[in-house]
């Protein structure tokens, strides 16, 4: 095994290059071609999220393949070689797989124990198979990472070691006010009607806002979320407006969630000024609404939709139980969704990704659970990144604890959504990605942590092992072939010897020589592969091949079939 990892991520990059460092579907394909054209490379993939590019390959040299991998990255990202290059980040054979085990348990993202990168893995896997660039190697490591993930999730509680995104951006927007009395009665703006938006307005609805309007380049999308969160049963009021609308919106809400796949900004620093500016006259707070039977009025001089107890026209009851298993997944911390099949009907038509893709950004909701989604950000097509901003410190993109905010601003996009200029605004309070990750750095970690820690070490053990041992399978495959042979010829020269032998005879005398043979080889092959399998045992390989005589070339031709068999294109066989 010789597996190389390059890649850089939120650990080892700022936000403002892994913005400028995003790939593309088509930039992704051409990364995967390019690189299994490149000499040092035998087998690729690509793991692109939110907040991590990663090309791992098979490769022959090591110093030639990090080169190679790096100078590919900085190509197809757009980034220039010698700017990515501080941020880039090397494993190589076990680091590597140790990596990945990590990297699929949520050890490594932002919000420790988070479950989203496992389908983004599933659909790393999925493009190298599609490609043909996922050979062997690679199709046992992602496979297994996936075992893995599932397994500490499963065995653990590393769910509870972070929290959503939304949530927890939630949280930094009320500071030390309770989530649920700081969102009552407010008016919401949802920017983007993708997987994370989707789970935004869900979790505001639960946590009590009075109103979320939807803003989306299809309208159709932004009219289904609204008409799922009316139908959801937390009594919010929803509605859809057009992207051109935006502004108009924007003065009149409290708080703002965006996010979308645009590759630039979609809230400037003057558009939340400007929006600051024409709301209500300086910084009161949000008119009461309504009591409870009262007919309820509006600002926007519409009619605010009202839970039915039954679906509207057109909903299918389905996408409303979808979404108020989402609220209450998100209200208990519930990690898993038992949809029995319902989140499928809605990812079409309602959650379909547009804005905020989830992996390659042609699925939402489909056969992903509720904390993947909470925990989604956006990955964005390459284009334009959106220009450089100052970065400040921990702590400025917030007023003051003790000044009064007129707008709250919470930007879960990758590019980002929201200037970073408008934390200076007077009455404006922002918290985006780069403040969420500085944030989650403080978090206590949960002891179930450790106990991750350990499966990992444990999988890569066994993981080591098992590549150890197949890689010796061939020379034992092609050893056994030539026993056959020598049976086979010593049969043919037995016939000719002893031509009165009849059919019983002659099949008993085969039968008891393949035995004889059979017998020699059993142990010494089985014990072949058991030192094989163990740490420095690659070289017992090239020991057998040497004392049986064997041709290289069928050793070779094994192992080419072996790496040919359909079987490997699988993503649910056991390594």
């Amino acid at each position: 095994m010789s597996l190389l990892v390059v890649g850089l991520s939120h650990r080892s990059a700022p936000v403002s290059v892994l913005e400028r460092a995003s790939l593309s579907a088509d930039a992704k394909v051409k990364l995967l071609h390019d690189t299994l054209a490149a000499e040092p490379a035998a087998e690729a993939t690509v793991l692109a999220t939110c907040n991590r590019i990663e090309l791992y390959a098979d490769v022959d040299k090591f110093h030639a393949g990090v080169a190679e991998l790096s100078t590919l990255l900085a190509q197809h990202s757009g980034v220039a070689l010698e700017e990515l290059t501080p941020y880039l980040y090397v494993h190589y054979e076990d680091r590597a797989v140790h990596h990945l085990f990590s990297v699929a348990c949520g050890l490594d993202s932002m919000v420790v124990g988070e479950g989203q990168i496992l389908g983004q893995i599933k659909d790393a896997l999925a493009l190298g198979q599609e490609l043909h660039t996922a050979g062997r190697l690679i199709n046992d490591l992602f496979q297994q990472a996936l075992r893995v993930g599932k397994r500490a999730h499963s065995e653990t509680g590393i769910d509870r070691a972070g929290q959503s995104l939304v949530t927890f951006g939630l949280e930094q927007l009320a500071v030390r006010e309770p989530v649920a009395d700081w969102a009552a009665g407010k008016r919401a703006l949802v920017i983007g009607a993708g997987s994370m938006s989707s789970l935004a307005a869900a979790t505001l609805a639960r946590v009590g806002v009075a109103e979320i309007v939807v803003a989306n380049r299809t309208a159709e999308r932004a009219e289904r979320l609204a008409e799922i969160l009316v139908a959801s049963g937390t009594g919010v009021a929803a509605r859809a407006v057009p992207m051109s609308a935006v502004a108009d919106e924007l003065v009149l809400a409290d708080v703002v969630v965006s996010c979308t796949g645009a590759t630039g900004l979609v809230l400037t620093g003057d558009d939340v000024a400007a929006a600051v500016s024409g709301g209500p006259a300086g910084l009161s707070p949000t008119p009461p609404l309504p009591e409870t039977g009262a007919a309820p009025r509006t600002p926007w001089g519409l009619r605010p939709q009202t839970p039915a107890p039954h679906a509207p026209a057109g909903l299918d009851l389905a996408d409303v139980d979808v979404l108020a298993r989402l609220v209450v997944a998100a209200e208990g911390g519930q990690r898993r969704l038992a949809d029995a099949g319902a989140a499928r009907t809605i990812a079409p038509a309602a959650l379909a990704e547009e804005a905020c893709p989830v992996g390659d950004g042609r699925s939402a909701l489909a056969g992903v659970d509720a904390g993947s989604l909470e925990l989604h950000g956006a990955w964005a097509d390459q284009g334009e990144a959106a220009a450089q901003r100052q970065q400040p410190r921990r702590g400025n993109r917030s007023q003051g604890d003790g000044a009064p905010v007129r707008l709250a601003l919470l930007d879960l996009a990758m590019p980002r959504d929201i200037d970073a200029a408008a934390h200076r605004i007077p009455g404006v309070r922002l918290v985006d990605i780069e403040s969420l990750a500085e944030a989650s750095a403080d978090a206590p970690m949960a002891a179930d942590v450790d106990a991750v820690k350990g499966i990992v070490a444990e999988e890569v053990a066994a993981f080591g092992a098992a590549q150890r041992a197949a890689h010796i399978t061939p020379t034992v495959v092609a050893l056994r072939a030539m026993a056959a042979e020598v049976v086979a010829m010593e049969v043919a020269r037995l016939d000719g010897r002893v031509p009165d032998l009849d059919e019983r005879q002659r099949a008993e005398v085969t039968q008891t020589v393949r035995r004889v043979v059979d017998k020699l080889l059993h142990a010494p092959t089985v014990r072949v592969k058991q030192l094989a399998s163990e740490p420095g045992g690659a070289g017992y390989a090239e020991a057998l091949r040497e004392l049986f005589d064997l041709d290289p070339q069928t050793v070779a031709s094994v192992s080419r079939a072996d790496a040919a068999d359909p079987k490997n294109d699988d993503p649910g066989r056991a390594s």
